[in-house]
């Protein structure tokens, strides 16, 4: 996306990325793939805007937290596809390590759990079953990161391995107090240090494209991993501000301001961002299937064709006919954290349409995003004052009204749905000093609509529908 100095966006350059799954639990991405999409993409967005190479002032990165990649120093080419942040390969390995007592000392020092979501079983199990990984590693051979990382390797020609500190607090490496690597932590999931990115703020310099690349030198001055850099793009910048953001996950974070906040309930802490050193932390809860449900409406029932299609099938029927989804396909997030369990529908009759199959769907991410935000309410003295949102299905009016009304708090979606890119839009930004930090990015026009509860649903039924069917999900998991 290219945005200009009010932040508006002038051209838009996209392709769906194939996802692989080699077998169950296990999804990965072709890096190359996602390297000639990223350059193909800037291309045509860069064309697309009207604008010459030398107009474009600094480049800013977003991405897939958690997703992992080993690739040669050398030629830049990886030793295997990426293992996405979805994948659940390292679930013995966390296992293993939660059974040995390390569980405390991960929390403790990351904020985070042990648990395959995170980047260090990934990497591990890559170090441990690519033929000759290992050694190569530990002779300095390879180098590894997320996707963040990896761009930012290919796009200055392999003079940069860095990556910011948002997508460094997602690896289960990183300590987020001292701000550093873990040596302990590296030792406990065996990883050579040797292989790991340098750690550098969310905005500054990080280096320039490779010129043969674009035609031009261009300043890259912004990062961060997606669900920060949307926290950023909805100026969420106060202690007590939240978000969400709905894609094929939902991930909503709360902004902690400088406290770095343990939760009674399961959820993250991590953090948010760093600007000229001074960190910011956040709660977090992470919900793995939200589109993804929707996705695979289309792609695996064939129910629909177009994820718009939702919609209108939850509009035309009066109410969801006593049918709820509970999507753990792969696995449930916060703040259960089952890697193991599987989804579930209930309630289906000889009545149950296409519709409320549909409309389950999208109940199944409003009942999650009430579950976090009450968790999250437990750990702050005062009750959300609003939920900002954005993201893919955030375009759905239906699922924005019902959100509302099932948390009973004013929903705001902002016109630039895409806050992921305006997020790493205003880094880059500040990155060059096209704004002069927050407050610049604060002060610019954020025109939203607003949704307010209406009172026309009966919460506690619904809810209480919820939890029948999500407790036969754990019951199953605890009886498995």
């Amino acid at each position: 996306m290219v945005f200009d100095v009010n932040a508006r966006a002038m051209a838009t350059a996209q392709v769906e990325l194939a996802q692989h799954y080699p077998q169950s639990g296990w999804v990965e991405h072709d890096a190359q793939d996602i390297w000639r999409d990223t350059l193909a993409t800037v291309r045509q967005a860069i064309e697309k805007s009207g604008l010459r190479i030398s107009d474009v002032a600094a480049i800013g990165i977003t991405n897939q937290r958690e997703t992992v990649v080993l690739w040669d120093r050398v030629t830049g080419e990886p030793i295997h596809k990426a293992i996405v942040w979805q994948d659940r390969r390292g679930a013995g390995l966390c296992a293993t390590l939660q059974e040995g007592g390390h569980g405390p000392l991960v929390s403790g020092r990351t904020g985070l759990r042990l648990d395959p979501y995170f980047s260090a079983s990934k990497l591990a199990w890559l170090l441990d079953n690519v033929n000759g990984a290992r050694a190569r590693a530990e002779a300095g051979e390879l180098a590894m990161g997320t996707i963040d990382t990896f761009l930012l390797w290919r796009l200055t020609g392999g003079k940069v391995h860095a990556t910011d500190v948002t997508n460094a607090s997602r690896t289960l490496l990183f300590d987020i107090h001292a701000e550093r690597w873990c040596p302990e932590l590296c030792r406990l999931f065996d990883v050579p240090m040797s292989l790991l990115p340098d750690v550098v703020d969310n905005a500054g310099r990080l280096g320039e494209t490779d010129p043969g690349l674009l035609g031009a030198a261009i300043p890259i001055t912004g990062m961060a991993g997606d669900q920060q850099a949307a926290m950023i793009g909805q100026t969420c910048f106060t202690a007590g501000m939240a978000k969400a953001t709905y894609g094929t996950g939902c991930f909503l974070l709360l902004n902690t301001g400088g406290a770095a906040v343990t939760s009674d309930h399961h959820l993250l802490t991590t953090i948010a961002y760093r600007l000229n050193g001074q960190v910011t932390y956040a709660l977090e809860g992470s919900i793995f299937v939200a589109g993804g449900a929707v996705k695979w409406l289309r792609d695996g029932l064939g129910l629909i064709t177009h994820a718009s299609q939702t919609d209108d099938m939850a509009t035309r029927i009066p109410d969801n006919g006593g049918v709820y989804m509970v999507p753990a396909f792969v696995g449930l997030g916060a703040p259960h954290w089952l890697p193991d369990s599987r989804g579930l529908i209930a309630g289906l009759t000889l009545d149950t349409k296409a519709a409320h199959l549909a409309r389950a769907a999208l109940e199944a991410v409003a009942y999650q995003t009430h579950d976090l935000a009450a968790a999250m309410e437990t750990n702050c003295t005062d009750r959300l004052a609003s939920l900002r949102i954005d993201g893919g299905m955030a375009a759905n009016d239906w699922l924005c009204r019902f959100l509302a009304d099932l948390l009973d708090l004013p929903v705001e979606r902002p016109a630039m749905l895409e806050t992921t890119a305006l997020g790493a839009a205003f880094l880059a930004g500040i990155g060059i000093g096209l704004w002069d930090g927050l407050e610049g990015v604060a002060a610019l026009p954020r025109p939203v609509d607003r949704f307010r509860p209406t009172g026309e649903i009966d919460r506690m039924v619904l809810l209480d529908g919820w939890r029948r069917a999500l407790n036969q999900v754990l019951l199953d998991h605890k009886d498995g």
